[in-house]
C-alpha cells in the first residue's frame, strides 16, 4: 500500500492519498486555481506509475483543492516548452491507459490543458456552477494530437470544433449535454458521489474491468488490438474471479473478487 498524505495549508505538487483500495490525487495550488506547473506534471506521471504498479489499488479519483479544478497549464512554462518543441501531453497520455478506473471529481471550473486531463479519465462528475473553457484559438495554439483525439472521440466533431474554434466557455448543463460530464452534483456532495462510484467499480472483477477499459479506449481511437483482446478474454475466462462471479450469480450473492 502506498503511503498516505494529508493536504497541507501551503500550495504544493499534487498530493496522493490511498485508503481501502482507493487512490485520491488532489491538485493543490488553490491560490492559482490549481494551475499546472511543469513540476506538477512530473509529479502526476510519477503518481500514475506508482498507482498502476500497486495491485491493491482498485480506483483513482482526481480532484482539486479550492474553488477550481484547474486553470490549466502555466502559460509562461507552456511558451517555453513550445519554443523548445517540447510536448505537453505526457501526463494525460500516461493517465488514460491506467489499469484502474479513473474518476475526475471536478470541484470547480476547468480550463485549457486541464480539460484534457479530465477527459483522460473514465468518468467525470462536476459541480453546479462550474464552467469549461478551451482557449487554444485565442492563444494562437494548435493543440497536440492526442488531446484532439480525446475531444473528438469522447465529445464528437461538432462539440470539439465549437470548443476549440470559438474559445468560448460553456456551463455545467452544456458540459452534461455534450457528454463531457456524466453527472452534476452539489459541491458538498462531490466526493461522496465520487467515492460511491468508485465503490461500484471496485466491486467488479479487476481483470475484466482493466481489459474492458483498454479495449474500449483502443476501439475509440480506432486502434483495437485484436490479439491483445483475445489474450485478455482468455485470461479472464480462466481466472478465479470468473469462477467466483459465476458461483455468486447462481447463489444470488455479491461476488468477492481477488484480481486473479
Amino acid at each position: 500500500m502506498l503511503d498516505n498524505a494529508k493536504v497541507g495549508s501551503q500550495p504544493s505538487e499534487p498530493i496522493l492519498t490511498v485508503s481501502d483500495g482507493l487512490a485520491v490525487v488532489r491538485l493543490n495550488r488553490p491560490r492559482e486555481h490549481n494551475r499546472l506547473e511543469p513540476t506538477d506534471l512530473a509529479a502526476l506521471q510519477e503518481i500514475f506509475t506508482r498507482v498502476d504498479a500497486d495491485q491493491s489499488i482498485r480506483d483513482l479519483v482526481l480532484t482539486g483543492t479550492g474553488k477550481s479544478f484547474s486553470s490549466g497549464f502555466h502559460l509562461g512554462a507552456l511558451a517555453d516548452r513550445l519554443a523548445g518543441n517540447g510536448g505537453e501531453s505526457g501526463d494525460r497520455d500516461a493517465f488514460e491507459p491506467l489499469r484502474v478506473p479513473t474518476i475526475a471529481a471536478l470541484n470547480g471550473s476547468v480550463y485549457g490543458g486541464a480539460t484534457d486531463l479530465a477527459l483522460a479519465c473514465d468518468f467525470r462528475i462536476g459541480v453546479e456552477g462550474m464552467q469549461l473553457l478551451m482557449p487554444a484559438a485565442r492563444l494562437g495554439i494548435v493543440y497536440y494530437a492526442s488531446g484532439i483525439r480525446r475531444y473528438v472521440t469522447r465529445l464528437g466533431v461538432a462539440a470539439a470544433k465549437k470548443l476549440f474554434m470559438t474559445a468560448q466557455p460553456i456551463d455545467a448543463s452544456e458540459m452534461l449535454r455534450i457528454g463531457y460530464l456524466d453527472e452534476i452534483v452539489a459541491p458538498e456532495d462531490l466526493m461522496t458521489r465520487a467515492e460511491a462510484l468508485a465503490a461500484t467499480l471496485a466491486a467488479n472483477a479487476p481483470l475484466a474491468v482493466a481489459g474492458l477499459k483498454r479495449a474500449i479506449n483502443e476501439a475509440a481511437a480506432g486502434a483495437l488490438d485484436l490479439g491483445a483482446l483475445a489474450e485478455v478474454r482468455a485470461l479472464c475466462s480462466g481466472s478465479e474471479d470468473h469462477s467466483e462471479g459465476v458461483r455468486a450469480w447462481a447463489e444470488k450473492r455479491h461476488p468477492v473478487f481477488e484480481g486473479r
